[in-house]
């Protein structure tokens, strides 16, 4: 039993850290362009945040069942899982690199879970057929295929966007763009960090309905609880109302303390931006996170916001991109799956 609340806190840890470490990324623009200062951004994304991630579960399921073989997930595995994710998290938030939490955690779930399988590269979902959707899962089209299409998608579109604002309004001056597009960045911004809690507030959500269910089904953890603490029993995969609302507050917490280091990093150092950049990359990357969350896909809001911003500031020109930057920031993309997936195998 207490090992099993000890997972629930670790969660909980993970989903504040997430807040403050991701939520940098879905108002960096709105601060680097001074339509709000950070602590009104902060307010905002903190009430979007809230409002997202009370909404779905498509990501939770994928997240608690569709990436590893769950007979062989522990409490001591998701442990394994969470703890090497939060240590990711934490390195990378004190280099000022906006790496990505989902990929932190879901590194760290396959890791741990394949030290408790004694080495088996078999209980990873690699790409597996669902007979009730007639759909794959698994970690190849759930996680690896959209970390690297995602961002090129948030190139891509994001130029596109930015590109046609600029044929359709190249007859505004530079100072009447700017008033005018400093309200609908407000709108993109909430937009952004509604999909941000949609998305990202599942996967610890599924993390705690799979360490309710192992706990139920599994062990004899929960053979004796007291009345009071009856609604952990589990007796089936479900994200629970109140485990919703429990990580709503938890990332809602997070994010109202903020991510300065990171909101500096997205905001100034990959690309100079006036409103209308801001409105166009968080437009971009919110309705791709809003796509992915739809069919369950634990997106990176960090590499999506990224690339959305470098693909807007190429409209400028190339050279207006901060290309070393976005090198260190690729780096750490890259690396955040395998060294997590080590880390928590290590800790396992």
């Amino acid at each position: 039993m207490t090992l099993i609340l000890i997972v629930l806190l670790v969660a909980l840890i993970f989903e504040y850290i997430n807040g403050f470490h991701d939520t940098a990324n879905a108002i960096a623009t709105t601060v680097s362009t001074k339509v709000l200062t950070p602590r009104q951004a902060i307010v905002l994304s903190t009430v979007f945040n809230l409002l997202g991630a009370l909404t779905g579960t498509a990501v939770a399921t994928t997240i608690g069942q569709g990436l590893v073989d769950t007979r062989f997930v522990s409490a001591m595995t998701l442990l394994g899982a969470l703890l090497a994710a939060i240590a990711w998290n934490l390195l990378t938030w004190w280099l000022g690199l906006p790496s990505s939490s989902s990929h932190a955690l879901i590194g760290g779930l396959c890791g741990a879970t394949f030290a408790s399988a004694g080495s088996d590269w078999s209980v990873i979902k690699w790409s597996v057929m669902n007979p009730a959707t007639h759909k794959l899962e698994g970690l190849w089209p759930k996680v690896v295929g959209p970390m690297f299409l995602s961002p090129a998608c948030g190139i891509i579109i994001g130029f596109a966007f930015m590109a046609l604002l600029m044929v359709l309004l190249r007859n505004w001056s530079p100072h009447l763009t700017k008033v005018v597009f400093g309200r609908p960045q407000l709108l993109s911004a909430s937009w952004m960090s509604f999909t941000h809690g949609t998305n990202d507030a599942q996967k610890t959500m599924g993390i705690i309905a799979l360490t309710l269910f192992i706990a139920t089904t599994k062990t004899n953890a929960f053979e004796h609880l007291p009345p009071w603490l009856e609604f952990l029993r589990a007796p089936e995969f479900k994200v629970y109302a109140w485990i919703k609302v429990v990580c709503a507050l938890t990332m809602a917490a997070g994010t109202a303390v903020g991510g300065w280091r990171i909101i500096r990093t997205l905001g100034h150092k990959v690309v100079k931006m006036q409103p209308i950049h801001g409105f166009a990359a968080q437009t971009t990357a919110a309705g791709i996170i809003q796509l992915a969350t739809h069919w369950g896909i634990p997106l990176s809001t960090t590499h999506v916001i990224s690339a959305s911003i470098m693909g807007v500031g190429a409209t400028k020109r190339l050279s207006a991109v901060r290309w070393r930057m976005m090198g260190r920031m690729v780096s750490a993309w890259v690396i955040t799956l395998p060294l997590t997936l080590a880390m928590g195998y290590g800790l396992m």
